[in-house]
């Protein structure tokens, strides 16, 4: 662009005069933002549009139901393959392919296959509970029994018995193995025991110490008929040693 070369020449008293009128004539060719500036006047900012909160709102819940979506594909589908061929033969790889989903998904929730395999581990542990939901009587130490005995037949099972019991050991180690079963089963049958005490079907007794001897016999029960070379009669024996011990209580 070709601006006059002519000098501003001004008394003055006229001096701001004339400088208004250049900006008025060249100002918005060159951009008067630009321009003001060099000259000391500063435009006035612009007001920013606030951002409208349900918007806001919508796009944090969605972000968070994808994300919780995603979580779930990839726990059911690692849930599948785990059941299928077993920990130690599953890669991360075919656990993402499967699921239609990339590696950066996966240890954007997980922080590696161990941390996957226990939210699997958690899914059936949670899912026998649920099960043990719908025993349907009044009496707190027969659901006690039957909760017990149908966890040695859940022992037959592909998911409990791959999962729970054979490579639940192995991959966690026996320490944190017994921690997770402790956390889901031990607080049930404290809770049972301590009610059939309350309903007189249980002769009054300390329940912490024979909550831990019950789930320590009924967890060595199931690994044992996980391991068993003919699982489905070692279960019944299970189940007759089991009853046992319950009624001798």
């Amino acid at each position: 662009m070709h601006l006059s070369a002519a000098p501003l020449v001004c008394e003055r008293h006229d001096c701001k005069a004339a400088l208004d009128q250049t900006v008025q004539r060249i100002g918005p060719t060159i951009g008067m933002p630009r321009f003001g500036r060099t000259l000391g006047v500063v435009p006035s900012p612009r007001t920013p549009t606030p951002p409208d909160l349900e918007d806001v709102a919508k796009a944090r819940s969605g972000g968070s139901a994808k994300a919780e979506a995603t979580r779930a594909t990839l726990v059911a589908v690692a849930r599948r393959i785990f059941v299928a061929k077993g920990y130690f033969a599953t890669g991360t790889e075919e656990i993402v392919k499967e699921a239609g989903l990339t590696r950066g998904a996966l240890y954007h929730h997980f922080a590696d296959k161990r941390a996957l395999f226990v939210a699997v581990f958690e899914a059936v542990e949670e899912d026998l509970l649920a099960n043990a939901g719908v025993i349907v009587t009044n009496d707190s130490f027969e659901r006690l029994r039957v909760g017990l005995l149908g966890f040695l037949d859940a022992s037959l099972t592909p998911e409990v018995q791959r999962v729970l019991l054979i490579d639940g050991p192995a991959v966690l180690g026996w320490h944190d193995w017994r921690e997770l079963e402790a956390r889901y089963g031990l607080g049930a049958i404290r809770a049972l025991l301590a009610a059939a005490v309350a309903e007189g079907s249980l002769p009054p007794q300390p329940v912490d110490p024979l909550a831990h001897i019950l789930l320590a016999s009924i967890d060595e029960a199931a690994l044992f008929i996980a391991n068993a070379a003919d699982p489905p009669v070692t279960r019944d024996q299970a189940r007759t040693a089991m009853d046992s011990l319950l009624t001798g209580l």
